[in-house]
């Protein structure tokens, strides 16, 4: 068993178990119901950490009061990183269940939902999302991810075309539309998003990675081993590499088939939006 599930499991028993020792302690337990939340100066070094520390510190601190939405939904976003999504899911809706029209839980569970492959399910909480702050381009953008995963090109094209429109040349946008060019086999398409994406000063460095991944399963080695390089540690480079040199046949990046879905699904288009 991993760190954090083993952590989880622990918190979760001594919460139930409930010994007689303890429950005839009400001194200790009010105390423990009483403590208070991290300083925020805590809170900011944890938002700096690993995903496993922060999934373990927000659980800890959704423990000791319940309705820290804050909490609810930087654990449901640390678990989704983690690649449990099942559980980003619970969380989000956990926090949703105490604050039906709390936003950002409503895009966190959008974006578990389309994580773990059931976009149906996140289409009505961020179109929830998009009728509450109708000028805030992320509900669009993740409107347009859970679209195109279920099939509604039209819509989701439209979605990202508002996202724009509120947020001119936003690369996570064009990331993620550039995700679904790829996905239905449009590589070049995809480069040419990839490429205004990159020419912005806000983005980042996952962006430059995914127009490597790009330039690199067209055959255009070149340009990409120079950004995998810029980009990562000499380890992590080599070993995209060696991924993209296995799958750059020409056909791979083109002919929308489970090459391209399964790239697509490795991006990590969902951070900021």
């Amino acid at each position: 068993m991993s760190r954090m599930p083993a952590l989880l499991a622990t918190v979760a028993l001594i919460a139930l178990s409930g010994t007689p020792t303890l429950a005839a302690d009400p001194t200790a337990a009010t105390a423990a119901q009483a403590r208070a939340p991290s300083s925020a100066a805590v809170r900011a070094t944890y938002d700096r950490m690993d995903a496993l520390s922060r999934s373990v510190f927000w659980a800890s601190e959704q423990q000791a009061d319940p309705t820290d939405a804050v909490a609810g939904v930087k654990l449901a976003q640390a678990l989704r990183e983690l690649g449990r999504y099942d559980q980003a899911a619970e969380a989000a809706q956990a926090t949703l269940t105490l604050q039906p029209n709390n936003l950002d839980a409503l895009l966190e569970l959008g974006r578990a939902h389309i994580a773990r492959g059931q976009a149906f399910y996140g289409v009505a909480p961020l179109e929830q999302a998009r009728d509450l702050a109708p000028r805030d381009w992320r509900p669009y953008s993740l409107l347009g991810v859970a679209y195109e995963q279920v099939r509604r090109t039209d819509d989701a094209r439209a979605a990202w075309n508002q996202a724009l429109a509120l947020s001119p040349d936003n690369p996570d946008v064009l990331t993620n539309a550039a995700t679904a060019a790829l996905t239905h086999g449009d590589a070049p398409g995809a480069e040419t998003l990839l490429r205004r994406a990159v020419a912005q000063p806000t983005a980042s460095a996952k962006v430059r990675q995914n127009l490597a991944m790009v330039l690199g399963l067209q055959g255009k080695m070149g340009e990409a081993e120079q950004i995998l390089r810029r980009e990562l540690p000499p380890e992590q480079a080599e070993r995209n590499l060696q991924w993209l040199r296995s799958r750059s046949t020409g056909g791979a990046a083109t002919s929308g088939g489970g090459a391209a879905t399964d790239t697509a699904r490795t991006w990590n288009s969902l951070q900021g939006g």
